[in-house]
């Protein structure tokens, strides 16, 4: 077996039940692009989870998902606040100002948060025919630092956003593991706390492919469906994307699989902080564990195990655990890092 990896909650399989529920639905012939029972199926239980004004477009990856969302809340003359380094930013080749047409404008953030008086200072130009005009914020829950807004957080967020004319987006690639980490429903963290769009993920959770745009603001989804076609996010064969979605949105399956992420991120850093040298930067609140340590530890670790140097500057590195990381996984770990100290 090919040995576990700490760079990617993406470097993992499939859930088995996932794959059970690909070809639970491979029999017969059933209508393309979602009309089909399968589809509908997923709908519905999304419904169950997000309320029923809720509306749902299958996508393939999760920068389809962001785009797709992000484009029926801005026309090319507005612009997204975001912080510098939010996923639509940093890891989407520019997919957000080269599909959309708009601006993102961003700001610092050291624990991947952004703030309501961050969002204040880019609203000074509003109205100023000579500069791309604000239209929605988006926010990562998680975010890129592992770290997760709490429902008072959010719901500041919305609600300022909302009083000054603004749509607020929530790229969700880890809303399980967010979830998981807050005890709370989705319901609670987004339809509930004011969130207009949400990217929803599903790979990073035990899926093989696909994400999903759900929209809670009526007055966007009629546009949608034409986004997601001209996007090239619209799979023909939807049944298997959606039958993954239903899967993991049933008897609490998505949860399951990220707490135990969440879980062994803990153990992982727990691990970490007994060695003399390494020190966890960022709060472990999901399945991210950001560490600085010497940088010959780091190239010895990396001749055995695949993970991120996120920041060269302090010899901060990311390490990602999964839905399939084990106990011994993280013992295994440990003591490769051991042996890097001796």
């Amino acid at each position: 077996m090919t040995k576990k990896m700490f760079a990617s909650d993406n470097n993992s399989g499939i859930h088995p039940a996932i794959m059970e529920a690909i070809a639970g639905v491979n029999d017969g012939h059933v209508p393309a692009y979602g009309d089909d029972p399968y589809t509908a199926a997923a709908r519905h239980k999304f419904k169950e989870h997000f309320g029923e004004e809720c509306e749902v477009a299958f996508v393939f990856n999760g920068t389809g998902a962001n785009i797709t969302g992000l484009k029926a809340m801005v026309r090319s003359h507005q612009a997204i606040i975001c912080t510098d380094g939010a996923h639509i930013h940093a890891d989407e080749g520019g997919a957000a100002e080269g599909f959309i047409g708009g601006k993102l404008l961003t700001v610092p953030s050291a624990n991947g948060k952004l703030t309501v008086n961050q969002i204040a200072q880019q609203l000074h130009h509003i109205g100023n025919q000579q500069r791309s005009q604000p239209k929605a914020v988006s926010i990562s829950q998680c975010t890129e630092l592992g770290t997760v807004y709490t429902l008072e957080e959010i719901k500041e967020i919305t609600s300022f956003a909302h009083d000054n004319g603004l749509y607020v987006h929530m790229d969700g690639a880890r809303l399980s593991n967010a979830a998981a980490h807050l005890g709370c429903s989705f319901a609670e963290m987004t339809v509930d706390a004011g969130i207009d769009m949400l990217a929803f993920g599903g790979t990073k959770n035990g899926l093989m492919i696909g994400e999903a745009v759900v929209c809670l603001n009526k007055e966007l989804e009629s546009e949608l469906k034409y986004i997601r076609k001209q996007g090239m996010q619209l799979g023909s064969k939807m049944r298997f994307i959606a039958a993954q979605f239903d899967r993991l949105l049933t008897d609490n399956l998505w949860q399951e699989n990220a707490s135990h992420a969440n879980r062994m991120a803990r153990l992982l850093a727990d691990g970490l902080q007994n060695f003399t040298g390494i020190t966890v930067t960022q709060p472990v609140e999901s399945n991210a564990i950001f560490a600085s340590m010497p940088k010959s530890q780091i190239e010895e670790l990396q001749k055995t195990y695949a993970f991120a140097l996120w920041n060269a500057a302090i010899n901060e590195i990311r390490l990602v655990t999964s839905f399939d990381t084990t106990e011994e996984d993280i013992e295994t770990f440990l003591s490769h890092v051991e042996k890097a100290y001796s």
